[in-house]
């Protein structure tokens, strides 16, 4: 694209990355979620089915997939407030779609679990695995920090049905 087709379609290169950044909002159920959804019904698992859309592109790249959404939140300067907005605000769709299987899962797990928290603490999980596993270029480091992962919704999961059984 030459420069004038550009700027009549945007005005600045910011705008461009803007609308990028709205279309991965837009993408992220359709593309990332629904798919899981229609083929997970457990509530948790569905969680883990989001994490393994992930751990599929990886493989498909050889381990040079990186999350765009993670990579533009450490590049961008500072100063651009609206890409960073917009930043958080894919982070926040992504997390909201984690929370509400959390939400679903109900009282499996402990009473007084905070959901909003728990769905920060698995993007967390995705993205520091998708980096690991990039920068190692090997599977290893994702499928480790998944398996922890699965080890504390275990515990989680035990600890709600203790805590019933009391």
């Amino acid at each position: 694209m030459n420069a004038g087709s550009f700027y009549h379609f945007f005005r600045t290169k910011e705008e461009l990355l803007l609308a990028v950044l709205e279309l991965y909002i837009q993408s992220l159920d359709p593309v990332v979620v629904q798919p899981v959804f229609r083929e997970v019904k457990d509530p948790i698992e569905r969680v883990f089915g989001i994490l393994e859309f992930y751990r599929k592109n990886l493989l498909a790249t050889g381990c040079s997939y990186g999350c765009p959404i993670g990579r533009l939140a450490l590049e961008i300067p500072e100063e651009q407030f609206r890409v960073h907005k917009r930043l958080a605000d894919n982070f926040d769709g992504w997390t909201a779609a984690v929370e509400a299987c959390l939400k679903d899962a109900g009282d499996r797990l402990p009473a007084g679990t905070n959901v909003k928290t728990l769905s920060q603490f698995v993007l967390t999980v995705m993205e520091g695995g998708v980096m690991q596993a990039r920068a190692h270029r090997a599977i290893e480091p994702f499928d480790a920090s998944v398996e922890h992962l699965r080890g504390y919704f275990r515990l989680l999961e035990e600890h709600g049905v203790a805590k019933k059984n009391w």
